[in-house]
């Protein structure tokens, strides 16, 4: 499940708190060992009012993975624990303790996140539940059943990303801080985490193949390779690159929706708690464009790139920027003889014209010392937060083990 929208990883696979919530959530520091603490932590560098909902999102998403991901869990068992796993919310008592996956903490603590969870607005119970539902029933779906085709990964990725973009989505306009069309388009909100979910299958080529997974689709890779697995080899290199050319323009063709959805957003840190991770994920792209090394390692931009891109993601007007700056990278790079040439050059041509930089975009340089400051110290929590989300679950485990 890809909770990058939520940032986080798996391709397998925000800020105080609304009023009246920090005794809680001292009392869950104690109680759960950090449990929800430490996701709080998180949440804290974004300030909207439905961050204590999005955290126990967070949560009860993270528990539902963790069934799905545990290999030890039978079909037998696990299909009805997937399907049934909504109602768990509402039974005080439930906890599964014979998980050995390492983000078992969730599911042994789960009183405590259900009780949470029970305590929300009956609004925010209802988005959480229907999205939880929604998602074990794909989840129980893919167990068995191979990406074959990219209809098929469209629809692995709806399930495990895709209604992440749209719950929040729902919490968001929920919450009144967005209006009401934010959460009802489901396209729009689908495509986000489409996006963010096809970025980390790209980029995981060869860390999923190293654990045995594959969400490549047979019908792209199948034109060719023999078998998925044969783009690791070195003799490979060109027709493997040329596969990776071409999911990365499918890829990009959410990007339309993608900057159609920012432009609605009015609160400024909902967007920027939405507007990050598509900007990472379109210099992911760039980077992993053309690149051989997706498959001898992983590809990741620089430190310095992201901190760039995180004080700049601030309005739409800046998002396009960044977003027109890493498509023209990919064209500079596309090579005349790829399969997929005229299909990206297409989609990059879309992209720009819904892109073209504003000349009211405001220069860095002509920022203020202090606000300078300010925009540092925002780009180094989240940094802090984008790298930290997708290690919480180790850190749980870390915490109620001391």
């Amino acid at each position: 499940m890809d909770l990058l929208f939520l940032p986080g990883n798996a391709a397998s696979r925000q800020s105080s708190w609304a009023a009246g919530h920090g005794n809680t959530v001292s009392q869950f520091r104690v109680e759960s060992r950090s449990c929800l603490g430490r996701a709080e932590n998180h949440v804290l560098h974004f300030s909207f009012s439905c961050s204590h909902a999005v955290c126990i999102f967070y949560l009860v998403l993270r528990a539902l993975d963790t069934i799905e991901d545990d290999m030890t869990i039978s079909l037998e068992t696990k299909v009805p624990m997937l399907h049934e796993f909504h109602s768990y919310l509402y039974q005080p008592e439930w906890r599964y303790t014979e998980s050995k996956e390492k983000d078992k903490q969730v599911l042994e603590d789960f009183p405590t996140i259900s009780l949470e969870f029970r305590n929300l607005a009956e609004v925010y119970q209802d988005v959480i539940t229907d999205i939880c539902r929604k998602m074990g029933v794909g989840m129980a779906e893919y167990l068995e059943k191979k990406v074959n085709s990219v209809q098929d990964l469209d629809k692995y990725c709806h399930y495990v990303a895709g209604l992440v973009g749209i719950g929040l989505s729902r919490l968001f306009s929920a919450s009144e801080l967005e209006d009401p069309i934010v959460g009802q388009d489901t396209e729009l909100a689908n495509s986000m985490g489409l996006f963010l979910q096809k970025t980390n299958i790209i980029r995981d080529y060869l860390q999923d193949q190293l654990e045995g997974r594959e969400f490549w689709p047979r019908e792209v890779w199948s034109r060719y390779a023999k078998k998925l697995s044969d783009f690791a080899k070195p003799e490979n290199a060109d027709v493997a690159v040329q596969c990776l050319n071409e999911l990365i323009t499918n890829a990009l063709h959410h990007v339309p929706d993608v900057l159609k959805y920012l432009s609605r957003l009015k609160n400024q840190s909902v967007f920027n708690f939405c507007a990050i991770p598509q900007a990472m994920a379109i210099a992911t792209l760039a980077a992993c464009y053309n690149n051989k090394q997706v498959f001898r390692g992983v590809v990741k931009i620089r430190k310095g790139q992201a901190v760039t891109v995180m004080m700049d993601a601030t309005n739409v007007q800046a998002v396009k920027a960044i977003i027109y700056q890493y498509v023209e990278e990919i064209y500079q790079k596309i090579p005349s003889t790829d399969p997929s040439s005229n299909k990206t050059q297409q989609i990059i041509a879309t992209v720009r014209t819904m892109s073209l930089p504003s000349s009211t975009i405001v220069s860095r340089n002509h920022y203020s010392p202090i606000y300078l400051s300010c925009a540092m110290l925002l780009a180094a929590l989240s940094w802090q937060y984008l790298s930290a989300m997708s290690k919480a679950s180790e850190e749980y485990i870390q915490a109620g083990e001391n």
